[in-house]
């Protein structure tokens, strides 16, 4: 074993005995490290440099007036941008709010709207905001969902088990959270019912997790929850969602992100905060073993995109893949073939054209003065998990994008909305990061995508300038942000954006055919 897996173990096994000795006067139970094997990291250097096909716009369109996802500096400072773009996706209906957090969740005929601290605290609706959809053109507020860990902030937490009519979300007041975590009866999606009215809500009774982001296993018995510094990873179980209680907890890597399970629950796809995925063995906890191991059985590290979401686990035929999303750094949506689950390979990528290296230049132009994100992906939803049809993504400032995903290795684009910008309406959109976020004008999380399109000879800094260059702070709301996975509902597709709030959305039918076994899957 090389010098750096020395390193990479004794620096593991430091920061997890630093966690747990920082986490102990809380009741954390102990982080453990975890098991792998010989040198189980891979990686790879490839940065994708061709899109999608773009999407063909029927009638009554109004589409984009540059790159494929860009919104030019033009248009953000002559207002085109206030307008939207959209190709054949319209609006049905929605309920703006006060913004619609990061990320949100939806089951049956109901939406719960994710809340940002400390804006949500400002009403009138504090916390979730939980919609009935039963009309899409007209969403009607019923509830709000006010528990510790709601109105701390749900971050990219807040998810749902349809199997077992289940709402979960932690408390995430900045970037990394601790303790709050609600778990909520939804058989009547409308109103939602708290369970766990001790452990995870009760303030006196915090929960041994760190929290970020998190999801559930397909059964709906075990919810797995992630902070990000540093990269706890806590197994919870749900069996009697009453008591939620930690039965595994480890430092798999010093920053974890989101996370997609296995159909069987047997893997969870975790998130690498630098770039890839770490595959783990989860059976031990999906079989309820009285002292659980939970082994790495590979790491995937890539350089094309950072901050990596999430992984959507589908699969095409027998052949199991991941549709796994970064956040930053114009990664796109890589497409990974985890049939031989020790040796996960990047197979195609789905980018737009204005994720490439030879357009970062002009990413910089358009995008400076617009904040921290750029046109990145977010959160993706398929249609089915066994040979999905179409993949419809969260794009941030790309808004919402629609692809035909029938041959995973010839993607390309078929629909697509990105909503009215809402700009100069900062101090009114109290729950939306993006109008928090905009305290910044510059674009940093895409410093490395930059870097690279340099570093290979494809940068033109005179196409990096524009009238917006000199934007470096307090930056505008020029477009929206969109992090959420539009979820599937027949030719729908139901999605919460930053500043539009949550937003019922119709597909062309004439672009889109349901399959009759549709089930929107965001893998977690």
């Amino acid at each position: 074993m090389g010098r750096a897996s020395v390193t990479r173990r004794s620096w593991r096994a430091l920061v997890v005995a630093a966690a747990a000795l920082l986490m102990s006067p809380f009741g954390m139970v102990s982080a453990q490290s975890v098991s792998s094997p010989p040198d189980p990291v891979r990686s790879t250097n490839d940065v994708a440099d061709t899109a999608v096909a773009r999407a063909d716009c029927g009638p009554g369109s109004t589409p984009e007036t540059g790159l494929q996802g860009d919104v030019p500096a033009a248009d953000r400072d002559s207002g085109r941008s206030a307008a939207g773009y959209r190709c054949n996706l319209e609006r049905l209906g929605g309920y703006a709010g006060r913004g619609g957090g990061i990320t949100s969740t939806s089951y049956d005929h109901c939406a719960y709207m994710g809340s940002f601290f400390p804006g949500n605290l400002l009403g009138p609706a504090q916390g979730v905001q939980v919609l009935d959809v039963s009309d899409p053109a007209n969403p009607v507020l019923t509830a709000t969902l006010t528990e510790p860990a709601m109105l701390a902030g749900t971050w990219e937490s807040l998810k749902v088990n349809a199997a077992r009519k289940l709402l979960m979300g932690m408390g995430v007041p900045a970037l990394t959270g601790a303790g709050l975590l609600s778990v909520y009866d939804i058989s009547d999606c409308a109103h939602p019912r708290l369970l766990n009215t001790g452990p995870g809500s009760d303030l006196r009774l915090p929960l041994p997790i760190t929290s970020h982001e998190g999801g559930f296993s397909p059964d709906g018995n075990t919810y797995w929850a992630s902070g990000t510094a540093p990269g706890i990873v806590s197994a919870v179980d749900l069996t009697d969602p009453a008591n939620p209680r930690v039965v595994w907890q480890g430092l798999p890597g010093l920053s974890m992100h989101g996370i997609g399970v296995s159909p069987d629950g047997n893997r969870v796809y975790l998130s690498n905060i630098l770039g890839g995925i770490t595959v783990l063995d989860a059976s031990a906890v999906q079989r309820r073993d009285p002292d659980p191991q939970v082994p790495v059985v590979a790491e995937l590290h890539w350089s094309d995109g950072w901050a990596t979401q999430h992984s959507v686990p589908v699969s095409y035929g027998d052949r199991p893949y991941l549709f796994t999303v970064d956040e930053a750094g114009s990664g796109g949506v890589k497409l990974v073939d985890v049939a031989d689950d020790a040796a996960p390979k990047v197979v195609n990528s789905i980018k737009l054209e204005v994720n490439l290296p030879q357009h970062q230049d002009s990413m910089l132009a358009s995008a400076s003065g617009g904040s921290l994100f750029a046109y990145d992906s977010h959160y993706c939803a398929a249609d089915r998990p066994v040979d999905p049809t179409a993949l419809a993504c969260g794009w941030i400032s790309s808004g919402i994008r629609v692809f035909d995903v029938r041959d995973p290795f010839d993607v390309r684009e078929i629909a697509y909305y990105n909503p009215p910008a809402k700009k100069g309406q900062n101090t009114e959109l109290w729950n939306s990061p993006h109008a928090l976020a905009s305290i910044i004008g510059v674009p940093v999380l895409e410093a490395g995508a930059v870097t690279q399109a340099i570093q290979q000879g494809v940068f033109d800094p005179a196409e990096a300038l524009s009238p917006r260059s000199g934007m470096v702070a307090f930056g505008d709301l020029s477009t929206d942000w969109c992090f959420s996975p539009p979820e599937w509902r027949g030719n729908e597709l139901w999605v919460t954006c930053a500043d539009n709030g949550f937003m019922t959305l119709r597909l062309d039918p004439s672009t889109y055919t349901p399959p009759a076994d549709q089930r929107s899957t965001v893998g977690s």
